[in-house]
C-alpha cells in the first residue's frame, strides 16, 4: 500500500518554473579501500569470477558471526574528521531488514541512531553558467558503516536474474547530506568536493565505473522563499556526476510542470534512465519503520577513545582547500588555476613534481592544464598512463624559458615525448629543433622580410603595431618555427623605428 502523498495539490498552479525551487539532498555511497570486506576475510577485489569472493559470513549461512574490520572504522572516522564531523561516543550497528535477492540475509547490517560521524559540513566553490566562483556550505547530517549488497545480473539469461555475491559484505560509508542543494550545478561540485577529499584521504579509489562510488539524490520543490519542504523523491542509479546533473535537471523540470498543471506530487523512488534521458517511477518511498530496524544482535555498541580520534586527526593528510590556500600563496597562481589542479588530487602532485624540477609555477599550471591535459584526452589516457612524467614536462618548460625552443616548436615535441616517452632534450638534439638566437642571421632575415613586405613595414612605422605581428610571422615561417621571437620582434622594431 503506498503511503498518503504528504504534497497536497496546489490551490493555484505557479505561473512558471522561475517561482519553485530545486531543494537536493544527496546520499553518497562510498566503498571503502580495504583488502578485506566490512564484517569478514574475504578480498574486495573488483573483476573476480561471480561469487568466488565470499564466505559463510557475507552470504549470512547460519551459525556464521561477523566481525567488525578495523580499518574499515578508522577510514570512516577519518572521513567524518575531514568532514568536520562530530564522532559518535558510542556505535552501535543495526540490522535493516528489507527482502531483495541480492541481499543475501535478508537484512543489512547498517547504523541508524548511533552512526560514526553526524553534524559535519563539507564547503565547496560553486559557481553557475557565466559566474565566478562561490562559496558554499553544505551540512552533512551523518556518515555511517554498512555493508553492501551482491549485484542481480541480467544479460544471458531469459525471464531471469543471475545474482553475483562478490560484492555483498563490502565496506561501504554513507555519507548523507542536508537538503541545502539548489541546483543540479551545486551538486555536481558538491559530488567533486567530496570526491577530491576522498582522495585526498586515500579511503577509497571513487572509481564510479566500478560502483565505488555511487549516488542517490533526494529532491522535491517548492516556491521560493518557502522554508517547509515539498514532497520527496528519491532518484537512482546514477552512474556518473554528469548523470546526477542530467536527472536533477529532469527531475526539476518533471516536478515543476506538474505544480504548473496544479498536480500532486506524491513520495516515490524513481529510476534514472541514460539511455532515455529520464527518470522513470520504481517504486512508493519507503519510510525508516518500513526497514524495521533493531540493534544488531551479534555486533556490541562500542566507543573509540578520544586518544584513538586525536591520533586519526593527526593523520589527516593537507586537504584540498588547504592546498589551494597555498597554491595561491607559494605559487602565485589564480584562484581558478589552483582550484583546478587541486580538485584531482593527482594533477596537484603532477605540478608539484613539475615545480620541484624547477619548471616556473605559473607556465607549468598553463601546459598542465592546456597542453598535457589535451594529449591525455585526445589518446584517451589518464595521468597514469602518460608516458611523459612531471620532469620530463619540467625539462620542456625549461627550454622554453632559456630560450632553447620556442613555445610553438615546444607544442610540436610534446607529441613526440607522448609517443616515445624520451625526454624534450634528446627529441630536440635529434630533430634540430634548437631555437635559431643568431642575432646577424635573424637582421639578415628582417631585412629581407621588411624589402618584400613594404606595406606592413610602412604601417608599423606610421604606429600601427598590429602589422608587427605579420611581420613576426613571416619570419617565423622562413625559419620554420625556429626564431627566437622575443629576439625577432626586438629586431624588427629596432630596424623600423629608425
Amino acid at each position: 500500500m503506498k503511503p498518503k502523498p504528504t504534497g497536497a495539490k496546489s490551490a493555484q498552479p505557479f505561473k512558471s518554473m522561475r517561482d519553485i525551487e530545486q531543494v537536493i539532498g544527496l546520499e553518497v555511497h562510498v566503498q571503502l579501500k580495504t583488502e578485506s570486506k566490512i564484517f569478514c576475510a574475504c578480498p574486495t577485489r573488483f573483476g573476480a569470477e561471480p561469487n568466488q569472493n565470499t564466505c559463510p559470513i557475507c552470504l549470512g549461512l547460519p551459525g556464521s558471526l561477523p566481525v567488525l574490520n578495523a580499518l574499515a572504522l578508522d577510514l570512516a572516522i577519518k572521513t567524518g574528521l575531514a568532514l568536520n564531523c562530530e564522532i559518535s561516543a558510542r556505535i552501535k550497528f543495526d540490522r535493516k531488514n528489507y527482502f531483495y535477492p541480492d541481499l543475501p540475509k535478508a537484512y543489512q547490517i547498517s547504523q541508524y541512531d548511533m552512526p560514526v560521524a553526524r553534524n559535519g559540513h563539507l564547503t565547496v566553490e560553486v559557481s553557475e553558467t557565466g559566474q565566478a566562483l562561490r562559496e558554499k556550505k553544505i551540512r552533512i547530517t551523518r556518515a555511517h558503516l554498512e555493508e553492501d549488497a551482491g549485484k542481480l545480473l541480467h544479460e544471458g539469461i531469459k525471464d531471469a536474474s543471475w545474482v553475483d555475491y562478490n560484492r555483498a559484505g563490502v565496506p561501504l560509508l554513507e555519507i548523507v547530506s542536508e537538503p541545502d542543494l539548489r541546483s543540479s550545478q551545486e551538486a555536481f561540485h558538491y559530488l567533486a568536493g567530496l570526491k577530491s577529499i576522498l582522495q585526498y584521504l586515500d579511503v577509497s579509489n571513487c572509481n564510479m565505473e566500478e560502483g565505488s562510488i555511487r549516488c542517490d539524490a533526494n529532491v522535491s520543490v517548492r516556491p521560493k522563499g518557502d522554508s517547509k519542504l515539498g514532497t520527496k523523491v528519491e532518484i537512482k542509479n546514477m552512474n556518473s556526476f554528469r548523470g546526477v546533473q542530467r536527472a536533477l535537471d529532469y527531475e526539476f523540470k518533471r516536478q515543476t510542470g506538474m505544480l504548473e498543471r496544479g498536480e500532486r506530487i506524491e513520495q516515490e523512488t524513481r529510476l534514472w534512465n541514460e539511455a532515455k534521458g529520464e527518470t522513470q517511477g520504481m517504486r512508493s518511498k519507503e519510510y525508516a519503520h518500513d526497514y524495521r530496524y533493531f540493534p544488531e544482535p551479534d555486533l556490541v555498541p562500542f566507543s573509540v577513545s578520544q586518544k584513538k580520534i586525536s591520533e586519526l586527526k593527526a593523520s589527516l593528510p593537507e586537504l584540498p582547500r588547504a592546498r589551494i590556500r597555498r597554491f595561491l600563496t607559494d605559487y602565485g597562481l589564480s584562484e581558478y588555476d589552483a582550484y583546478v589542479l587541486v580538485s584531482d588530487k593527482s594533477l596537484g602532485d603532477y605540478f608539484e613534481a613539475c615545480v620541484k624540477e624547477k619548471a616556473n609555477p605559473k607556465l607549468a599550471s598553463n601546459w598542465i592544464q592546456s597542453e598535457l591535459l589535451g594529449e591525455l584526452n585526445s589518446r584517451g589516457l589518464a595521468l597514469s598512463e602518460s608516458k611523459v612524467p612531471a620532469q620530463n614536462l619540467a625539462g620542456l618548460i625549461r627550454l622554453i624559458e632559456n630560450g632553447t625552443v620556442s613555445g610553438k616548436i615546444a607544442k610540436e615535441i610534446l607529441p613526440l615525448m607522448f609517443e616515445t616517452g624520451s625526454a624534450a632534450e634528446m627529441i630536440v638534439k635529434e630533430k634540430g629543433l634548437i631555437q635559431m638566437s643568431d642575432s646577424k642571421l635573424l637582421e639578415e632575415l628582417a631585412d629581407r622580410v621588411i624589402k618584400a613586405h613594404p606595406k606592413p613595414a610602412h604601417d608599423v612605422k606610421t604606429g600601427k603595431r598590429e602589422a608587427l605581428g605579420f611581420l613576426v610571422g613571416q619570419m617565423m615561417k622562413e625559419t620554420k618555427g625556429k626564431a627566437n621571437p622575443k629576439l625577432i620582434n626586438e629586431i624588427l622594431v629596432r630596424k623600423l623605428s629608425s
